[in-house]
């Protein structure tokens, strides 16, 4: 398969809104792909490297300049084991041969391929969206049902080894994925309730728990060996010691835990998101390193050889109960008071309540009903699309910020609103140097970026609106915080925005 192919594929995904339209282009293609292509062509098509980073950024690719090839000849399976090879080019002394590199490839590519490749390097073509859609064209394509698709993507946490399993191996390849210790899984996902009388009357069996405002965990243990993923699955064992040591000493011999961890203050409440984030990275600060981490656990998918993805969440919780000890996240089974729990965290400094359905078995992917959160406050989770040079005392910052919400269907992020209420200084000086650096284009006054950060806004709701594609403008947004732990595919939809308009508000 030429990479022309996926070229022509992507502007064909780019040029319809339409979800249907969009499976049948991407199933078309992989039938087309031959085993050995199956993995790349779903990264390529999802703006997901195979390689994960190569260790290029858009300056190098912006400054190469070379003369595009005038006809398509390089195929998925040769860019793709160039980009291994570009992978491998580390250390001292790698930026000369790694130019070479890019330059020989970049060499055999048309004018179209090149702006492809660009794209795919730079992150400019990933969107998490797309891998919903991605989901169902593997199970059109493969036939096989969708609900084995997904939960198979669910276990192996890789869309491109589902996707090669389903179309060589079908349901029975896909079946063979398992739990296995070390390996995460995709992270279940709760939907926003309008209120807790509204999410305890669709759970009637529940059990309620702290809506914490921290840094989501998974944390497997096999003996002594412990590691320690985000909920985008990237691997920070090594930068949270005290996590580590605290989960090899859990009264087990393996388990998987899905939780949160947060910084504390002295007095026991929650530090800044932010700070507890600076822990997730390598960092020469000392103030940052010693900055300690509490997990609070609030589900058990494995325990001591027993798999409990498949088993109701009252048992999950049971399990839980056995091993999590004092780092079990506060809450209660059908309390007899829902509203005093919400009272209690939100007095703690927390974000509100998680209502789940005690009969519901764990499952990734899509947000549905078995989880329900209720916070005090509406927010929406939406993507930086560009910002605007501010005026008077915000001269020489980006301020007022351009916002999208996801398209369910894969398309670009869809405008919602702008917003340069809430930014402090330091996160004005901080987006000011960010955006520049993922700059797609600019003019006199708007700085336009790669769609690729996630800002967390505090809203009125939302209402109707002709100024915006999406056909609704949020109403009185403010910025809580950037989310460094969140895709572009994690952000809100356009359907989430819509559910928050409010009646009777005339159009803008």
């Amino acid at each position: 398969m030429l990479l022309a192919d996926a070229v022509q594929a992507s502007a064909a995904l780019s040029a319809t809104r339409s979800r249907k339209t969009k499976i049948a282009t991407l199933a078309e293609v992989l039938r087309a792909a031959a085993p050995e292509e199956l993995a790349p062509v779903v990264g390529f098509l999802t703006g997901q490297l195979v390689q994960g980073r190569i260790g290029v950024g858009w300056r190098t690719l912006a400054e190469l300049g070379v003369t595009p090839a005038s006809e398509p000849a390089l195929t998925i399976a040769e860019v793709d084991s160039r980009l291994t090879d570009i992978a491998g080019i580390t250390g001292s002394g790698s930026g000369k041969p790694r130019t070479e590199a890019l330059h020989e490839l970049f060499g055999r590519a048309t004018e179209d391929e090149q702006r492809f490749l660009v794209r795919l390097m730079t992150g400019e073509l990933r969107q998490g969206a797309l891998e919903g859609v991605m989901v169902d064209a593997v199970a059109a394509a493969a036939e096989v049902p969708l609900d084995v698709v997904r939960r198979a993507f669910m276990l192996s946490g890789r869309l491109p080894a589902t996707a090669v399993a389903a179309m060589t191996g079908g349901a029975a390849a896909l079946g063979e994925f398992r739990l296995e210790l070390g390996r995460p899984i995709r992270p279940m996902l709760a939907s926003p309730a309008e209120s807790l009388a509204e999410a305890v009357a669709a759970h009637p069996s529940a059990l309620v728990e702290y809506k914490m405002d921290g840094a989501r965990i998974q944390v497997h243990r096999d003996g002594d060996e412990v590691h320690v993923y985000t909920r985008t699955l990237r691997e920070i064992t090594g930068s949270v010691a005290e996590l580590v040591e605290l989960v090899r000493a859990l009264p087990c011999t393996s388990v998987v835990l899905d939780g949160e961890t947060l910084a504390l203050t002295d007095d026991g409440r929650p530090r800044p998101f932010q700070e507890t984030m600076s822990r997730f990275g390598s960092t020469r600060d000392e103030q940052v390193r010693a900055l300690l981490l509490r997990p609070y656990f609030f589900d058990c998918l494995h325990l001591d050889g027993e798999d409990l993805l498949d088993a109701p969440l009252r048992e999950r919780n049971a399990a839980l109960r056995k091993v999590a000890g004092e780092h079990l996240i506060p809450g209660e089974v059908e309390p007899a008071d829902p509203a005093r729990l919400l009272a209690d965290s939100l007095a703690a400094g927390h974000e509100g309540v998680m209502v789940k359905d005690l009969d519901s078995v764990y499952a990734a992917g899509r947000r549905g009903s078995a989880w329900l959160k209720v916070k005090q406050v509406h927010t929406l989770d939406l993507v930086v699309l560009a910002a605007e040079w501010g005026h008077g005392r915000r001269t020489g910052y980006l301020s007022n910020l351009h916002l999208g919400a996801r398209d369910p269907d894969g398309g670009p992020p869809i405008m919602v609103g702008k917003t340069f209420k809430g930014l402090t200084d330091e996160l004005l000086a901080w987006q000011t140097e960010k955006f520049q650096q993922i700059e797609r284009e600019r003019d006199d006054w708007t700085v336009h970026v790669r769609p690729e950060l996630v800002v967390e806004i505090e809203l009125d709701g939302a209402q109707v609106s002709t100024r915006y594609p999406g056909g609704v403008a949020l109403r009185f947004a403010r910025v809580v915080r950037y989310r460094p732990d969140k895709d572009p595919g994690d952000a809100d939809t356009i359907d989430a925005v819509r559910a928050t308009l409010v009646s009777g508000t005339p159009p803008s």
